[in-house]
């Protein structure tokens, strides 16, 4: 079913068009296209946090700014309620969602289809042929609905001499009218013009005597014989009087009122080609219907279809071509092998994350331009050179400040505004362990342009709404959540700031069963999420999963096996991850306890 997502504009950006929209397919989405420029999308990770989306913002604007179009901001998850704070504040649209940017079919298939109706001809399907150059054409119904398809090499057996068949070489089936069309022929009288029969072609060359014997031993009868026919008198009078179907008079040559009235007299079509006999018989062998020749389609795709499993399914198929439809059979476009093989058109820059387990579905099948992130570096391949900043610093948006300021260009105040936003929440106003010399440098000077002192947007934002209590459990746990993988072991680890634990006490219980929930379905060894006091700077440690892992966990115990005092501890990044890779260590990988 397909979602619309309202239309965003980006003007401010330097777009060269006005709007874009974006069609989400479940979690999938159609990229918008533009012929005047290449777009590539600034995106955070998944379940973005204040950082990943104003980085985002930010990064994009640098880049437009710097003369570099086409850059636009995106993320691939939901905002929260301090991120739509922020971006309200500074008159900041919400980044375009894109659930997965991995390579469609809908990326590389051709959906202007030059395409046949059911009952064509094959004169108006090799029309097409020669008109769009093009070897396959596919075979559709008044609605739409795909029938099947006819190719070159199809035509090409049919009209091939089968001299051990001879009567299946004159053989058509056509209408009266559609061999009138075919040679552009002067209807002197037609009867039943529409009417689909099947016919057979012969040429009245021979003597009169040597053409009456021939008609009787082929026997194909007369109402169903199309004879041809030059200025030969005798043989027109002969083919009038046993009344064939059609008689063509060829070379353009007139006819008495009185041949036209024996015609009318005698039931049988008249018509004149503008052609010689032999043209004028190939030319009648093009008026018969395609349907005779139309192959049956067995596996057709969806425009939502992976290129991944489609280059799979194709492999070893030596098909010319092959059909994406929709739901009802509805012909969408067409695609070729070379097509899947073209390089893909998407292009991203990552923020706030270098680890492809962190970023936006297909990420990997895809062309990562440039990274700017602060974080410890993940395993990520590219197939050229790229752009890679990483700065241990507290937040992505001190990394693009810099770049604005090491370039000269100042930002709008809300552009500002925005990066001040994501240095304060990734730091926790400076005041986290995170936080650097160089993060309160680059606040002081957006404050300056900004025209907002960094306390008073810390109380804004940090006082913006509860996550705990605008959100289900389940979505609580996945508002900030991130997977990691350490000694072997796969696990989860969310993050929560709150002012005062009063709310987490009270939701506690189903917090937990949504972790555990969360982690079986997931199927890690472990969930944790770390919930913080933002006034404080301490947190409490939720966690749900393996009890061997548990057990080892050394801070103080509010709830055995559940729920853990963390004292002065604040940063996931700095201070959470460290801690948990140091336990696990002391544990088995998951391939050792295989073989145990």
């Amino acid at each position: 079913m397909r979602q619309r997502i309202p239309t965003v504009r980006y003007s401010h950006l330097g777009i060269d068009w006005q709007a874009i929209e974006l069609i989400v397919l479940g979690s999938h989405h159609l990229m918008p296209r533009s012929d005047k420029q290449e777009i590539t999308y600034v995106i955070g990770h998944k379940n973005p946090d204040a950082d990943a989306i104003c980085s985002a913002i930010a990064y994009a604007n640098y880049k437009i700014l710097t003369g570099q179009k086409g850059f636009i901001p995106a993320r691939c998850g939901n905002t929260n309620a301090r991120i739509d704070t922020i971006l309200g504040k500074f008159n900041q649209p919400t980044p375009l969602f894109i659930g997965d940017v991995s390579p469609r079919v809908r990326d590389i298939m051709v959906s202007r289809v030059v395409k046949v109706h059911e009952n064509a001809t094959m004169s108006e399907a090799l029309q097409l042929i020669d008109e769009y150059d093009v070897r396959v054409l596919p075979v559709v119904d008044d609605k739409n609905i795909l029938k099947g398809y006819i190719s070159i090499f199809q035509m090409g057996d049919y009209f091939i001499p089968k001299f051990s068949e001879p009567r299946t070489m004159r053989h058509v089936f056509t209408s009266i009218k559609d061999v009138a069309k075919a040679l552009q022929a002067d209807v002197k009288h037609v009867r039943d013009e529409d009417s689909l029969e099947d016919m057979y072609v012969k040429i009245g060359a021979m003597d009169i005597r040597s053409f009456g014997k021939f008609s009787g031993s082929d026997a194909i009868p007369a109402d169903q014989s199309i004879i041809i026919v030059g200025d030969r008198w005798d043989i027109q009078q002969r083919s009038l009087q046993i009344g064939v179907r059609l008689l063509v008079i060829t070379g353009g040559l007139g006819v008495d009122q009185e041949v036209i009235d024996q015609a009318k007299e005698n039931g049988v079509s008249l018509i004149i080609s503008p052609y010689d006999s032999a043209t004028t018989a190939w030319a009648i062998r093009t008026a018969t219907k395609i349907k005779s020749i139309v192959e049956k389609i067995p596996t057709t795709f969806s425009a939502s279809d992976r290129l991944s499993r489609v280059s799979r399914r194709i492999a070893s198929s030596n098909a010319q071509a092959f059909f994406v439809t929709e739901d009802e059979g509805e012909l969408a476009g067409i695609f070729t092998k070379t097509d899947v093989l073209k390089p893909n058109a998407t292009n991203l820059v990552l923020v706030d994350h270098n680890e492809m387990a962190q970023a936006v579905p297909g990420a990997a099948e895809v062309n990562i331009a440039e990274v700017i992130d602060h974080h410890r570096l993940g395993s990520m391949n590219t197939q050229q050179p790229i752009l890679f900043i990483n700065e241990p610093v507290g937040s992505t948006c001190t990394i693009v400040a810099d770049l604005f300021r090491r370039s000269r260009i100042d930002p709008t105040p809300e552009i500002a505004g925005i990066m001040m936003s994501g240095i304060i929440s990734d730091t926790l106003n400076l005041k986290g362990p995170t936080a650097t010399e160089k993060d309160s440098d680059i606040v002081e000077w957006l404050e300056e342009i900004a025209g907002i002192k960094t306390s008073d947007l810390a109380q804004e934002i940090f006082s913006s709404g509860s996550v705990i209590l605008s959100l289900n459990p389940e979505q609580v746990i996945l508002a900030d959540q991130k997977f990691y993988e350490e000694n072997g072991v796969r696990f989860s680890v969310s993050q929560i700031e709150e002012l005062g634990f009063q709310n987490f006490w009270e939701k506690s219980d189903e917090l937990s069963e949504a972790l555990l929930k969360f982690s079986e379905k997931e199927e890690i060894s472990f969930a944790c999420m770390l919930v913080t006091d933002i006034n404080r700077h301490n947190s409490l440690l939720l966690v749900a999963g393996d009890p061997e892992f548990i057990e080892r966990i050394s801070y103080p115990a509010v709830e055995e096996g559940l729920i853990y005092d963390l004292q002065g501890v604040v940063s996931r990044k700095k201070q959470l991850i460290p801690f948990i890779a140091s336990t696990l260590k002391g544990l088995p990988t998951a391939e050792q306890a295989t073989l145990g």
